[in-house]
This record gives structure tokens, sequence and C-alpha cells, in this order.
């Protein structure tokens, strides 16, 4: 067998081979254009934070030892040779085959727009096209100008590219012709959430409206930016533009070979994937299985495996496909499942359009309200893991109840994984159901990374991994105490690790003592362990990457996607002008503040592109006052009484200081540090101190009373 295209749905087809063709009948060879092996598309943007292509590779994407399996890169197929039954490669190699699969995948649209084909417009698909907008933003910000970022296209893929614009620094625009945001998953009203979330995030959003012409213009300086006009008269000035308007399935080596393609492109199957030509296949988004072509992996995942089931004589064919999409940016949840758009005849609808706390939740039902037939989240997409497997299913209880905020005692959450019948499909990119994980677990499955060996599930997109520990806590199963699946190890065990041998990155500890690539369960917990044991900024190398949205942006991020900033009062004792300078930054920035219960002063509805260090130094600037105000921790995270300190601007420290960095270890700065930021001397001890009591759990009176004793000397003030 060849395998023309090595993405996602390739790789699977192959593990899929390999796993159930016993007897090594088959030799597969696989060509793949690029020169990286298959890698996650589904997760490109988080290419962005760490740029280290390794880590989104696809386990075993090398088939190293198997030599039932020959992995070729840069191997562009330009010839398909039906009567000769061969495929010709660009270096004029010839490949012979009995059976032929092509998994060639799409290609992104771009809309023919005069000056589509300037130097700085780019599409969004492959390592490369995220290099290559890399390079550009990083122009545009060299020049001094052009820091704007245009993505045409306002559907899923054109708001991760939104995202990656916004990582790169530039001012984001996303255009979009629909009248809304994300059209083909959500309705009206949760597309009307999401472009104000959006808009909050500091994204502009023209929806309604399409792009007229792109134009060079020419500087002064002999540098050229771009001009986007937008067909309602609107213009913008980007340094950088991405076509994110769709994608085209990649049919050209199809059709010159004379096979049938759809009517809307693609190449033509049945439901058993096979072309006009009964040895050649086609998977994933090429293929038009029934006439119809697929933009999603989970689809995409099931083509192949009825192609292998298919090529080992079985009858396998394609079921009917699972549309169901998860999208989160930077705290902005949007989930679809089953029929969102209430399509199906007679079908009725309930709704919460909270406009107070920003979320929106729709549930179709069928006409006698029993079944759930699908649903839209938007702003709070917890339900989505529940609500998701019930497609189909009648309903536990009051469908209003199941979409009701979770705070009011309801929610689908509330219900579990146990509220499920055994025929709910928990994995819908593996075709998992419960009653599936049920039989795995009595087969002697006791925890989530042997499910996912024994089933596949959640080995995709892993939304359902959550679950999967629901169900086995169900079954009476006992569960490890390990952090995650990376790590089998507790977060007490890693600590004393990270103690003990003084490492200080998540891929060297991952290397040493974890496995596979690390998650967002392990991801932040050993970020926090790191800034708790050592002194370095949090935000320094790959660590930046670890953080949760709170520590990333050094801010309490709220559901609406905005943060707040609590400034740190030591000992509540603060002098009349930095009152003064808070109250009219605030007011500067049209923040909303409170006194908390701490008796703490909140400003709430901060962005990320004004973050609290930008809004305490431009307001100390404007008033001529040089405070000494720090973003404290509103909630207990690790910024709280660590040695490192969380400055904001240049100009909150000693003179030299860097923004972030810990402060010099002299006596009098240790005095600054107790008397200004409110750090008591049991805390600037450092990491000792905690472990020393966790171990021993004994001593407690004794040693608040000595911290009391040590805080009163560092500071009258705190003592008082």
């Amino acid at each position: 067998m060849v395998v023309v295209g090595h993405g996602m749905v390739g790789h699977r087809l192959v593990e899929a081979l390999r796993a159930r063709d016993d007897d090594g009948t088959w030799q597969i060879t696989v060509l793949a254009e690029e020169s990286d092996a298959a890698y996650d598309r589904v997760g490109l943007t988080s290419y962005t934070e760490s740029w280290d292509r390794a880590l989104l590779a696809l386990p075993g994407n090398d088939y190293a030892g198997d030599e039932r399996v020959r992995l070729l890169l840069n191997a562009r197929v330009t010839e398909i040779d039906r009567a000769a039954k061969s495929v010709l490669t660009a270096d004029g190699q010839r490949h012979d085959y009995d059976t032929l699969v092509l998994a060639t995948g799409s290609h992104a649209f771009v809309p023919p727009v005069p000056g589509h084909d300037l130097p700085g417009c780019h599409v969004y698909r492959t390592l490369d096209d995220l290099d290559a907008i890399r390079a550009a933003a990083e122009q545009a910000h060299h020049a001094g100008h052009d820091s704007a970022g245009v993505v045409i296209g306002g559907g899923l893929l054109g708001l991760e590219a939104a995202n990656a614009l916004r990582q790169f620094g530039l001012q984001t625009h996303v255009v979009e012709m629909m009248p809304r945001l994300m059209a083909q998953q959500i309705d009206e009203g949760g597309g009307a959430l999401l472009a104000r979330m959006i808009t909050d995030l500091g994204i502009a959003v023209h929806v309604g409206t399409g792009t007229e012409s792109i134009e060079a213009v020419g500087r002064p300086d002999g540098s050229s930016s771009m001009r986007v006009r937008l067909t309602d008269g609107e213009v913008v000035d980007a340094g950088v533009v991405i076509f994110a308007a769709g994608i085209r399935p990649r049919d050209e080596l199809a059709a010159a070979a004379g096979l049938k393609l759809a009517e809307r492109g693609g190449v033509f199957t049945d439901l058993a994937c096979q072309t006009s030509d009964p040895d050649i296949y086609a998977v994933g988004e090429v293929a038009a299985i029934d006439g119809r072509c697929y933009g999603l992996v989970a689809p995409g995942y099931t083509s192949a495996e009825v192609v292998v089931d298919r090529l080992l004589g079985g009858g396998a064919e394609f079921p009917e496909a699972d549309m169901s999409t998860k999208l989160k940016l930077l705290g902005v949840d949007v989930a679809s499942f089953g029929d969102a758009m209430g399509a199906t005849a007679n079908c009725l609808e309930v709704a919460i359009n909270d406009a107070v706390n920003r979320t929106y939740a729709k549930l179709v039902l069928s006409d006698d309200a029993k079944t759930l037939l699908g649903g839209v989240l938007v702003g709070d997409a917890s339900a989505y893991g529940v609500l998701r497997p019930m497609v189909g299913s009648e309903l536990p209880g009051d469908p209003l109840a199941l979409i009701a905020p979770a705070q009011s005692g309801g929610g689908a959450s509330a219900l579990g994984v146990g509220a499920l019948p055994d025929s709910a499909q928990i994995c819908s990119c593996n075709n998992v159901t419960k009653g599936d994980l049920k039989c795995a677990i009595a087969d002697g499955c006791a925890d989530v990374p042997a499910l996912k060996s024994c089933t596949a599930a959640g080995t995709s997109c892993g939304s359902c991994v959550p679950l999967l520990k629901q169900l086995l806590e169900a079954e009476g199963v006992e569960q490890s105490k390990a952090l995650c699946e990376h790590f089998s190890q507790s977060r007490a065990e890693l600590f004393e690790i990270i103690s003990a041998t003084e490492l200080r990155t998540f891929s060297g500890l991952l290397q040493r003592y974890g496995r596979g690539r690390g998650c967002d369960i392990c991801k932040p917990v050993v970020a926090s362990i790191l800034a708790s044991t050592g002194s370095e900024h949090i935000l320094d190398g790959e660590q930046a990457a670890l953080q949760d949205s709170n520590d990333h942006f050094l801010a309490n991020i709220q559901k609406n996607g905005s943060y707040s900033i609590v400034p740190r009062v030591p000992g509540g004792d603060i002098k009349p002008e930095h009152l003064i300078l808070i109250g009219q930054i605030a007011q500067d920035f049209g923040l909303y503040t409170k006194i908390t219960g701490g008796q703490r002063i909140d400003m709430f509805g901060a962005r990320v592109d004004q973050p609290s260090g930008d809004l305490a130094a431009t307001g100390g600037r404007r008033h001529g006052v040089g405070p000494r105000l720090r973003q404290g921790a509103a909630h207990g995270e690790k910024l709280c009484g660590q040695r490192l300190v969380p400055v904001r601007a240049a100009g909150f420290g000693p003179a030299g200081h860097r923004p972030g960095a810990a402060l010099p270890r002299s006596a009098g700065a240790a005095q600054d540090q107790a008397g200004c930021l409110g750090m008591c001397a049991g805390m600037r001890r450092g990491p000792r101190q905690g472990r020393r009591h966790h171990r021993h759990r004994k001593g407690l009176e004794s040693l608040r009373s000595r911290q009391r004793r040590d805080d009163s000397a560092a500071c009258p003030a705190a003592g008082r």
C-alpha cells in the first residue's frame, strides 16, 4: 500500500493497519510532502508558545523499528499512473502499489481579491506558515510601523490565527463576510456574545463585510506595508495579512488521474471510502464521502478506520459524522454539538442568555422535549463533556436545568458520567462509547493511560479525558495519586524532586521523570513549583509557555476574558497620593472597582493589551507620582509570598532593576522587601521551611510565633 500524505489522518491510517494486521500482510510506503513527519495540526497555535516542532509531533510518527513501514519525507507526488499502478514523486522516483490511499488533505482557500499575492499575505495551515508569519510580524515591529495584522475569515481557523497574531504583539483585526463569527458552528445569539468577548480581548471584529482589495503602500524610508480595503468602506493598514477563509480539498492529483470528483470538489467515494477506481481509497479532508467533504479531524479518523477494516476483509461503512467542536482562546469557551442550528423538523429550543456573566447556552430538543439533538455553549463550555455524549439520548430531567448556572445547583456537570447510557459516545474522535469503556475497565484497565491504550479514547483532542477519570471512579476503581498521565509522581513528590535535583525546566523534568509532551494539568503545576524553588522570572525562557492565564499575564482572569488587578498594599498602609492614583487609573481605563472581603482594592475589566503594570506606570507618569504599587495575588496563586517579585513597570523598584526579576539580597533590600511587598520573613527563607513543616507536621504554633517575631523586627509597621 502507498499512502500519499502524512497528516493526522494519514498517520492514523498507518497506525490502525499496523495494529490490526497481525499477519504482516501489508507493506506500507508513506510519501510525505512536508519535511516534518505527522504532527498535531489541531494544536497548531500552541507552536507559538515554544517554537519547538518536536512538541507537536504525533507519537510514533517515524515508525522506528517497523520494517513494514517506509516513511519518505519531502516526497511530493506529482502523478498517479493508474494503468501501471504506480505514483511518481518530484525527485523522479516511482513507487508501485497494490492499493493506493489518498490522504492529501486540503489547502487554504485564498479569495481572488486584488493584492492577495503580496509578500505580506500568508495562509495558516502548516508549521512553515507560522514561521513565515512570525518573521513578517518581527519585521513589522523592527520597521517601527504597521503593528497591525488582519485575519480574513472569522471561522474556527480564523480565530486561531487571530490568537497567534495577538501573541506576536500585533493589533489584530478579524474580517468575516457572514453576519457572525464561527457561523458554521454557533447561532446568532452565541455569535453576538462571542463577538463582544473577542472585542473585549482587544481584537477588532468586522462582521458582515468582505475584503475589496489589498494594496502595497510605499513609505519614505523605502519600506512597504499593506492597506486592506473592506467592502463597507473601512480601511486598515497592516503589516501582516492571513487568509483563513476556509479550505479546499487537494484533489488535483485525483483529477489529473481521471478519478471522479464531487460536485463541490474532493475525491468522490462511497461509504467504504473507495473511489471510482477500486484500488484507490481516499480519507480525511480530500475525501468527498457520498459527495460530502468533512473539515474536522474526527470524521477523518473514522474514514481511516473504515479503509483499514476494508483492507483486512471487513465490511465497515462510514457512519453519520460527528461535527462537534470545542474552542478556547484566552478564557473564551465556545462549543457546539449535534444539530446546533436546529435544522431538524419541528425541533424545540431552550436557551439561557446571561448578559451579566457573559454566558450563552442553547439546547435543541425533539418535538416532545425528551431527546437532546444538539446545542451551543459560549462563555462557559464546562457542560460540553456531559452534554455531547447525550445527543440522541433521552434527557434525565428538565432540559433547562442542564444549562442552568452551576452556582445555582444546576448544570449538566452536576450529573456526571453516571447519568449517561452505555450507548453514549464518550470519545467522538475515535467513536468510543461508555459501554466500550466499561468493558475495558472490566477487563482490567485501572487508570486513564490504560483506557487510552486499550480504546484510543482521549488520544486525539483530549476533551473527553475528564470523563474517563469520572467513569473509573463511578465504576469503583481506586485512582492513582499521580499528577497526570505524564508524571507518575504526586505534586509533593515532584516538589521534592525539583528541590533535590535543581532541575530548572519543564522539558528537563519531563525527560528524566516523565513521559509524553505534558498537558494543561502538569504544565502549570510544574511552573508553580519552579517559581517556588527558584528566583528566575516566571515568564523567562520556556516557562512562559507553562503558565496558566493568570500567571501568564500576572493578573486574575475573569469569565468574560478580561482581568482583575489587585494592587498590593502591605499591612493596609497606603499614602493618600497612591489612593488618588489608583482611582485615577481606574477612571482613565474604565475599570470597575470594589473593596473585597479581604479589605483590598480590586479593579475589574482590564484587558491583556492594557496589563496592570502599564496602567500603573501610565497613571504614575501622568500625575508625577513614583508609586511602589505591585500586583497582589488575589486568590493565593503561586506569586503570593515568593522570593520572585512580579514588578509590572520599570519604575517600580531599585534603580536599574529589571521588571519581574528578583530583588537584590542585601540587608537593606531585605527590609524593603518586607516593608513594601508584605513578604514575611518565614516566606523569605525559601522552600525549605515549608518542606520541613510539611514533612513533620508539627511545631505549627512555634513556627507562627517565630514568624511574627521576625516580621516585627523586619517591619515594625507590619508588626503593629
